[in-house]
């Protein structure tokens, strides 16, 4: 039971951490499922092992084209680059082509550094030549806008190959739930739900002089929330530059 495999067993886990059945947890099961998504969510954006690089396909159509973007899914964080179009070439006239065919021949005779150097001016001339395109994306909008004449440099059917990040889905990556991380989070985020309901009974006494300290709970997950969203961003986050796109 100490390991979560489920939503549910997740949030069982942090309210059994919270002294759950032995206390009564002051908090209603609609704001515990809120806190609980509030709390994969952070995971899911912040957190390296809640993404994983993709490389997405999207074949073009007519409306593509003639919104000149295209769309993609809610699990995308983060559109990187865009690969270039037509990188091969079956023209025997290209330079491209003769420089493979004579390197075929040449390579064995060929100094390692000049065929290296002569491959790095290769690829300089290729990106002024060819330069990759500028890409914006929005996550509110799920948009990727390509900066380009879409009418004249693709057509309906071509591909393109975007480099994302996207966000995991823990309901099928059921490891995610048993983050050490996401239950200490899960449960710091059920503690200053449960402190904030309590608030408004602060210095109310029960009989036998026991008293309420909402404020207390409420503090304390305060604390943990803010502890444990700063070891994230400083230690599990991946670098900003991913995000550019």
């Amino acid at each position: 039971m100490g390991r979560p495999q489920s939503r549910e067993d997740l949030k069982q886990y942090a309210l059994r951490k919270l002294g759950s059945p032995v206390v009564d947890i002051n908090v209603d099961d609609s704001q515990i499922e809120d806190r609980l998504d509030e709390a994969i969510q952070f995971f899911g954006e912040y957190h390296f092992d809640g993404i994983e690089r993709v490389y997405l396909k999207h074949e073009i159509t007519q409306e593509d084209i003639d919104n000149e973007y295209f769309s993609v899914s809610d699990s995308v964080a983060s559109v990187v680059r865009l690969f270039h179009f037509n990188q091969g070439t079956i023209n025997m006239f290209d330079v491209r082509y003769q420089s493979a065919l004579n390197d075929f021949y040449s390579f064995s005779s060929q100094s390692f550094i000049e065929f290296d150097i002569y491959k790095r001016h290769m690829t300089m001339v290729a990106k002024m030549l060819q330069p990759e395109r500028s890409i914006r994306f929005n996550r509110t909008m799920n948009r990727v806008y390509i900066d380009m004449r879409w009418d004249q440099e693709v057509d309906v059917g071509n591909f393109l190959v975007a480099e994302t990040w996207n966000v995991l889905d823990p309901n099928t990556y059921t490891e995610i739930y048993d983050n050490i991380l996401l239950k200490k989070y899960v449960t710091a985020q059920f503690k200053q739900q449960w402190g904030m309901n309590l608030l408004k009974f602060t210095g109310v006494q029960l009989p036998g002089g026991v008293e309420f300290n909402g404020r207390q709970l409420y503090d304390d997950g305060t604390e943990e929330i803010n502890k444990l969203e700063e070891e994230v961003l400083d230690k599990y986050e991946e670098p900003p530059a991913f995000t550019v796109g």
